[in-house]
C-alpha cells in the first residue's frame, strides 16, 4: 500500500500514469453519445485483447460528417477517446476524417497512460469503417444497383 501511495504522489516523469482532466471529462460527460436510426454508416470494432467494443454510426451530407453517434462497451479511456473523436470528425469532409490518427486524438486529449493507447485506436479504426460502409453504400445507390 505505500509503494501505491508514492507512485501517486510521484508520478514518473516520463509517461502519463493518470487520466487526466480532459480525460475525465470526456468520461464523466461523454459527448455524442448514442445511435442513429438512419446512418449513413455503421461500424462494429472491437478488442479481443481487453473485451472493449464500439458501435459507431454516420451522418453524411454534401460528403461532410454531420452527425457522429457511438456506444462503447469499455473502459475510461475507450469511452474518453471516442467522444474526443467525435468531436474531431463532426464537420469534416469524408477525406479530412479518415485522416484521424489515433496519435490525433491522444494529443487532443493531453495524453492518456501508455497501457490504454489502444482505446484510442478502437474509435478511429470504428470511423474508418463506418466510412468505408458509407463509401459502400453510396456506390451501391450511384451504381442503380436495386437487389
Amino acid at each position: 500500500m505505500e509503494d501505491w501511495k508514492k507512485l501517486y504522489e510521484n508520478p514518473p516523469e516520463t509517461g502519463v500514469l493518470f487520466y487526466n482532466e480532459t480525460v475525465m471529462d470526456h468520461f464523466r460527460r461523454p459527448r455524442n453519445v448514442g445511435e442513429i436510426p438512419d446512418a449513413d454508416g455503421v461500424a462494429l470494432v472491437g478488442d479481443p485483447r481487453c473485451g472493449d467494443h464500439i458501435k459507431l454510426y454516420i451522418k453524411v451530407k454534401d460528403d461532410r460528417i454531420t452527425e457522429l453517434r457511438y456506444k462503447v462497451f469499455g473502459c475510461a479511456a475507450a469511452i474518453a477517446t471516442t467522444s474526443i473523436l467525435s468531436e474531431l470528425a463532426i464537420g469534416r469532409r469524408i477525406e479530412e476524417a479518415l485522416e484521424i490518427t489515433d496519435d490525433e486524438v491522444i494529443k487532443a486529449a493531453g495524453g492518456i497512460p501508455s497501457g490504454k493507447a489502444h482505446c484510442s485506436l478502437l474509435g478511429v479504426v470504428g470511423l474508418h469503417y463506418a466510412i468505408s460502409d458509407y463509401l459502400r453504400k453510396k456506390g451501391e445507390a450511384t451504381s442503380g444497383d436495386k437487389r
